[in-house]
């Protein structure tokens, strides 16, 4: 099959893929900086440059609260982590430390993501995040830790994450 001069000539060739935008609908992210250092007065993290810190808050800091505590006082969740499983039950303590233990390393540097609560159900254990990439790491960690089933789901026009994970 002989190939046009286009076809071959694979360094002049156009690209056909093309980057495609991510919808971002997340009500909770601030669309301009804030002006200036700001405390959140509820958790006490700071607002410097750009982004949340546990810095301690310099005196003319002003008060604002922080997208984390803003979530979790309106109680909207920015993700979901289902856990299920007869592996579950019989382990677990030690899944829970896992979870904790990944949640606070990540916490020390990204203020904003916390777990919002914890529902024990008559099948399993749902966790609620105030951040959709805390949720996706522990559904990593859980994975690489104990193998198993992990599914991740955003919403359509939602962007809210939905982690599954089942052993």
């Amino acid at each position: 099959m002989k190939q046009s001069a286009d076809q071959a000539d694979y360094v002049r060739q156009r690209r056909r893929d093309r980057l495609i935008r991510e919808l971002d609908h997340d009500p909770y992210r601030s669309k301009r900086k804030i002006k200036g250092p700001a405390v959140c007065p509820d958790c006490g993290s700071l607002y410097v440059e750009g982004r949340w810190t546990w810095e301690k808050a310099p005196t003319d800091a002003r008060a604002t609260l922080c997208p984390a505590c803003h979530r979790i006082k309106d109680k909207v969740p920015a993700a979901f982590l289902t856990l299920s499983g007869d592996f579950l039950s019989s382990h677990k303590v030690e899944i829970m430390n896992l979870i904790q233990n990944y949640q606070e390393h990540e916490r020390t540097e990204h203020p904003l993501k916390r777990i919002m609560g914890k529902e024990e159900q008559a099948d399993g254990i749902v966790f609620t995040f105030t951040d959709a990439h805390l949720a996706r790491g522990i559904g990593d960690a859980l994975y690489n830790a104990y193998q198993g089933e992990v599914d991740y789901r955003y919403g359509d026009e939602d962007p809210m994450l939905r982690v599954t994970w089942s052993r």
